[in-house]
């Protein structure tokens, strides 16, 4: 049997890659694209270069360049993601913080960010959703009801006394 005649080292070993080594100008490029399709923040935009193989001075020389040509732009990357997710996903203002902060955005983006999001908006969103988290908890007595609302709407982020306010006024 030849799997006998194999040590325990060769069985577990794992293929290694051949990392290609990408030139400084080809990672430029490539990056350009990369932020051209999608805004991007810097963290994203280091970790691809990793990725690339490209680390040191060549990536920060890449980034300052990215910066320089305004292919990165960590407010505009913001004011974007704000937008998206709280149009798309219904995101509140708890979790889209939370989220930017984890991507290492300056309290100051943020805070920017945050300008995209019109308080109108914001209010009529959260009833829209509470609205339907109502419609999904027929059958439950009216306290079960309003705190399974409750809790699905500080889950997708919006503040707890916004929350309690809105569902105490209108449900």
């Amino acid at each position: 049997m030849q799997l006998n005649s194999l040590n325990l080292e060769e069985m577990t070993k794992r293929p290694v890659k051949n990392k290609k080594y990408v030139s400084k100008e080809e990672a430029l490029e490539r990056l350009k694209r990369y932020c051209v399709y999608q805004d991007r923040c810097h963290q994203e935009v280091r970790n691809k270069l990793k990725e690339l193989g490209v680390y040191g001075d060549d990536l920060d020389d890449i980034v300052l360049a990215l910066l320089q040509d305004n292919f990165l732009n960590e407010e505009r990357f913001t004011r974007s993601f704000v937008r998206g997710k709280f149009r798309f996903k219904n995101w509140g203002r708890r979790k889209l913080t939370l989220e930017l902060k984890k991507r290492e955005i300056s309290d100051y983006c943020i805070r920017k960010g945050m300008e995209e999001i019109e308080e109108e908006d914001y209010i009529q969103t959260l009833n829209e959703l509470l609205e339907k988290k109502k419609r999904e908890t027929q059958g439950y007595t009216e306290f079960e009801t309003k705190k399974k609302m409750a809790e699905f709407a500080i889950r997708r982020g919006f503040e707890s006394e916004l929350v309690w306010s809105e569902i105490n006024r209108n449900f």
